[in-house]
């Protein structure tokens, strides 16, 4: 089914003269303007360029079809990982296209479960999200938070587990924080920033975080003050109790830097000080569990792919800290403790693999796991002797699985059941090269029987950055898209962290291109190993994938017959100056030191943007309440890219109202979007759907 594209007239959009001066090298920004969401002008042309985008998509034949295969396949029964507090269990479970998953209680496994909290009651359309909850140690009481239209600020509330009612308290102004109980059930603690001007709030830089604790049945402006560094205005604090309940440990970030410093308090005495362990800012370090005064920590320090450190906080020097679990190949991601065991969880080429280890650090066995895929939980107390875990790969739906941890015996607890065959697919794992010569490996997956004959539609999805690791997992937008003959592709770009912190690093500041020369590379292997051509390629990837697909799309216009970035990081010049940009400088580097801003300027998608060049079909997706990556840089990389654009493609813009920057987003808005960005696809990719299948 070929479609003829029809001229586009794009809405015109208004340009100043506005000028920076960058250590000497004068820059526009004539869309600047666009900076303010909310200014009457930002919302008329938002307006005019939703008018065009979904005029656009509304008349693509096959998008009610993949609305409803979606739809269809979405509908089933999703299962959170039991976790137990005092003698309850908790859980999230979604019937299937629920806006928001439910949270149940039941006081035994095969007790009746209740409903502890329904978000979908919160509004109308789903908006109103669970975004972060803590219950007490008894059970009876629990510390929620909730995000309104995907914002990054959180109102926290206390329910009593008992009775399902709210008590009073209520706290705001609370971003970037969980909340930790004492042990006495009376209060937690918490991070919150002072209050923002009310205008500006979704837009404005937040700094100078304080921790306090916060008493049950007492007014906010009655919390306990317990740490702040008024000195220090870009620090964050995150507080945890011990699970002895003696202390209470402070990780102190800095922005997104993998890097933290380790504070504590003594919890046993009301006037003891908070105490600097660890105060310099040269390796992460995520904290375990203690023996008394011997702390146990997952650390990277001179062992960038993670070990297990003991360090007694009598004896704090150095050389007296004790490696309880040494370095291995495999990328050590994160580690907890049950039946007085260490549970570590290892990255194998971007797969799961658990190991158990005795306190001693002597290896006792790896977790025998369904298959390569993707585990995750293996959560409890330190002398639990069961615990859960969730499996799920491209193929395989997320499946609760309940392990005994003496005997080592995983047996299924909860299996959903969706309508595909997992059998019809195959998924393979390539290792290719980047232009350095580097070795990075690639998930590829699709149906069964697939011709190699450079002509499938082919979807290449990445990240590559912040130190996170992309893993196998199961999704129906990616199940819908591999039934209508697609392929889907995931590339493990450097900047992540499947293979420690020396590859973090690999993508980071001033070696930022490695990431896109990566991406590229897993392009022009695709359409060399006959997969795809460039005509039949997509390219997507969200936030900081968004920049890695506005980086590729304008280095390399001519590789990629579609690019999808989201919620993307686009003006590379002044992601800094809004909300939490400023801490994604750590990765990035700063437009305010020379040597970094020509880096980012020789990369930044907004300023690479070549006018006369024939770009691919582009549509950018974000949202107009997104206050971690802000519209802004959507909004001008879109106006740019119309503006340069001299090829046929159509290059749009689809603004998301009432939305953030995807957290906590309702079912119904995400179904939509992905009907949106497939449909958009199989236009510009002239792609043929079997309507047997769709």
């Amino acid at each position: 089914m070929t479609y003829p594209d029809q001229p586009l007239t794009y809405p015109s959009t208004r340009k100043s003269d506005q000028v920076d001066n960058y250590h000497g090298t004068k820059v526009a920004d004539p869309y600047r303007w666009l900076e303010d969401p909310d200014s009457e002008e930002t919302k008329a042309w938002v307006e005019a360029q939703n008018q065009i985008t979904f005029g656009y998509l509304n008349e693509i034949p096959a998008r009610e079809k993949i609305k409803q295969r979606l739809t269809q396949l979405w509908n089933y029964e999703k299962f959170g990982i039991p976790f137990k507090e005092g003698n309850r269990y908790f859980y999230f479970k979604n019937d299937g296209l629920q806006n928001q998953s439910v949270l149940y209680t039941q006081t035994s496994l095969d007790a009746e479960p209740r409903v502890l909290l329904d978000p979908n009651t919160l509004s109308e359309d789903g908006t109103i999200a669970l975004s972060g909850l803590a219950i007490s140690e008894d059970g009876n009481l629990m510390a929620y938070g909730l995000s309104t239209s995907g914002s990054d600020w959180k109102e926290w509330q206390v329910l009593d587990v008992e009775t399902g009612e709210n008590l009073p308290d209520h706290l705001q102004w609370v971003k970037f924080s969980g909340a930790s109980w004492t042990h006495d059930n009376q209060g937690f603690f918490y991070s919150r920033y002072d209050e923002p001007n009310q205008a500006t709030q979704y837009e404005d830089v937040n700094y100078y975080q304080k921790l306090y604790y916060h008493k049950l049945g007492t007014p906010q402006s009655e919390d306990l003050l317990i740490y702040e560094r008024p000195d220090q205005k870009e620090w964050g604090f995150s507080g945890g109790v011990s699970e002895d309940g003696r202390y209470l440990i402070v990780s102190v970030w800095l922005g997104t830097d993998s890097r933290n410093l380790v504070f504590y308090k003594d919890l046993s005495n009301p006037n003891a000080e908070v105490v600097e362990l660890i105060s310099e800012f040269e390796a992460s370090y995520g904290f375990i569990d203690n023996d008394e005064s011997v702390f146990w920590f997952r650390t990277d320090l001179d062992a960038p792919r993670g070990r297990v450190m003991a360090i007694d906080i009598n004896n704090p020097a150095r050389k007296n800290w004790r490696e309880v679990i040494p370095q291995v190949t495999e990328t050590l991601e994160s580690v907890g403790l049950l039946n007085n065991q260490f549970v570590a969880d290892y990255l194998q080429d971007a797969r799961s693999a658990i190991k158990i280890f005795e306190l001693d650090g002597s290896f006792v066995r790896e977790v025998e796991l369904p298959g390569i895929g993707s585990a995750g939980g293996f959560n409890g107390k330190r002398h639990d002797t069961e615990t859960f875990y969730s499996f799920t790969s491209f193929t395989t739906p997320a499946t609760i699985y309940r392990y005994n941890m003496v005997s080592g015996k995983s047996e299924v607890f909860r299996q959903p059941e969706v309508d595909f065959n997992p059998d019809s697919y195959e998924t393979k794992q390539v290792f290719y090269h980047s232009k350095d010569g580097t070795q990075l490996p690639m998930f590829v997956t699709h149906k069964k029987g697939l011709q190699l004959n450079g002509n499938n539609p082919t979807f290449l999805y990445a990240y590559g950055g912040f130190n996170v690791s992309l893993t196998p997992s199961f999704s129906v937008s990616r199940l819908v898209w591999m039934e209508m003959g697609g392929v889907y592709v995931m590339a493990n770009l450097r900047g992540g962290g499947e293979y420690g912190e020396d590859w973090h690093q690999a993508g980071m500041k001033l070696k930022k291109q490695n990431v896109f020369d990566d991406f590229i590379a897993a392009a022009e292997w695709l359409i060399d190993n006959q997969y795809t051509s460039p005509a039949k390629l997509a390219i997507g990837g969200g936030s900081n994938g968004g920049l890695l697909v506005g980086a590729c799309m304008t280095q390399r216009p001519e590789l990629f017959g579609a690019a999808l970035p989201a919620v993307g990081v686009m003006d590379m010049l002044r992601f800094h100056k809004f909300t939490i940009g400023w801490a994604w400088c750590s990765e990035y580097g700063s437009p305010d030191n020379s040597d970094e801003f020509e880096a980012l300027y020789a990369y930044s998608p907004l300023h690479n943007l070549k006018p006369g060049t024939a770009y691919p079909a582009t549509m950018i997706t974000t949202a107009d309440h997104d206050d971690r990556v802000v519209p802004a840089h959507s909004f001008k990389f879109a106006a740019a890219l119309q503006e340069a654009h001299a090829g046929e493609k159509p290059v749009f813009i689809r603004v998301e109202t009432k939305a953030g920057h995807g957290a906590g987003k309702p079912t119904t808005k995400i179904i939509e979007e992905i009907a949106d960005e497939w449909a958009f696809l199989v236009r510009v990719l002239d792609v043929e759907i079997d309507s047997a299948e769709s």
